[in-house]
Parts: C-alpha cells; structure tokens; sequence
C-alpha cells in the first residue's frame, strides 16, 4: 500500500506541475506569446490531463478492490469481450501501434471483475507503448491449459532491463537517468495489474522474449 501511495503521488503531482506553468505561461506572458507557442502549451495542458485521468482509473481500479480480504465481485464474462473493450480504448490513445488479437476457436468464459481486467490489458499495452520505446506492434493471445485461462500480451520493443524485472510488479521502479519519460517511470500500472490479478486469484509474470520484446502473461482461473 505504500508503494502504491508513493508511486501515485508521483504520478499526480508531475502533470499537476506542468499544467501550473503552462497556465503561468498563458495568464502573464498571453499577449507576447506567438500562435504556435500558445498551442504548443495548450497541448501540453491536454496531455497532462489526460495523463492524469488514466492515473485516477488505477486509483479507482485499486478502490474497487475490499482492501481487507483482496476479494473482487466476479461473474462469468467473455475474455474476447474484456480484450476487445481494452484493445479499442488503447487504440484512441495510441494510433500509431498496431494491435494483434489471436483468440481461440470455441468462446471462453471466465470469472472476473470486467472493468478490472479491462483495466489490467490496458495498462499493460500502455506500458509496452511508452517503455518499449521501438514498439510498433503488440499481440494479445488468449489460451487455455487445464482449468486456467492465459493472456499474453506481447510486443516487439526493446525488452525490459535485467534489473527492473525484480521490482516490476511492486511499484518501487525509480525513474531512470536520461529517460524523457522518466518522471513517469514509477511502474504504478504495473502495481494495479498485480494487485487486481491476484484479487483475481490468479498471477502475473513478465520476461524477455528471445526474438526481442516483452512478454506479460496473465493466468486466471476458469473455475
């Protein structure tokens, strides 16, 4: 909880910042300021908003869960209905990457919290989109193996760094030197995946894939 709270912090008060100054920058400098330069610190605004908007659906996503007993209202839902939800909503924020979904013959029915794990896929495509940095492409596969349903979400980027895979999950990434994206590396969204997933009873992993990229796989029980 406290690593959630630091890291959600962090997340807060940077785009706060920068919506501040840009602001400053409008109210007292306006009548000196070009048109590009006026829009460029409107568009900064619109993404620190937007920015912190996805941050506040972790914070509900976490609220939604009984803090006490980790237990989460689930019903049965179609896994292709909870990737196509997520799938869609990536591709509003991230036009520029392909999505690939490869799903099994026969509809597959699984106990879950559906706004939950839609927020779960998402975070995860989110994470490859601005951390893979040569990400052009992520596929999501849904499988089957025994009584378990398994979601890979995968993509063709860098990979993840030897030694951030030990504190992926936990939310006490620190942000890396030199990373223009590194006032947003604190690794919250990764944070809610873990604790909605084993809410979920299920777990979640993430290695390097030989071919390059990452690879996260979600298992959730079907019973």
């Amino acid at each position: 909880r406290g690593n959630l709270l630091r890291g959600m912090s962090h997340d807060i008060r940077t785009p706060l910042t920068g919506i501040v100054g840009a602001t400053d920058v409008l109210l007292e400098q306006d009548g000196s300021l070009t048109p590009q330069q006026r829009r460029e610190l409107l568009q900064s605004i619109n993404e620190e908003a937007r920015w912190l908007m996805r941050v506040s659906e972790n914070l509900l996503s976490i609220t939604r869960i009984d803090g006490e007993n980790a237990g989460v209202k689930k019903t049965p839902e179609l896994v292709e209905e909870i990737i196509e939800g997520a799938v869609s909503k990536f591709r509003r924020h991230y036009k520029g990457i392909a999505v690939q979904v490869h799903l099994p013959e026969e509809p597959m029915l699984v106990p879950m919290d559906p706004l939950l794990m839609q927020q779960v896929l998402f975070n995860l495509m989110e994470n490859a989109a601005r951390h893979g940095e040569t990400v052009t492409q992520i596929d999501i596969s849904l499988s089957q193996k025994d009584e378990w349903a398994i979601l890979d979400v995968a993509d063709n980027g860098v990979g993840i760094a030897r030694g951030r895979l030990e504190h992926l999950f936990d939310g006490t990434l620190h942000p890396e030197e030199g990373r223009e994206d590194a006032r947003r590396d604190m690794g919250i969204g990764l944070s809610v995946c873990r604790t909605v997933v084993t809410a979920h009873g299920g777990t979640i992993t993430a290695e390097n894939q030989k071919k390059g990229g990452a690879l996260f796989r979600i298992t959730l029980p079907i019973e």
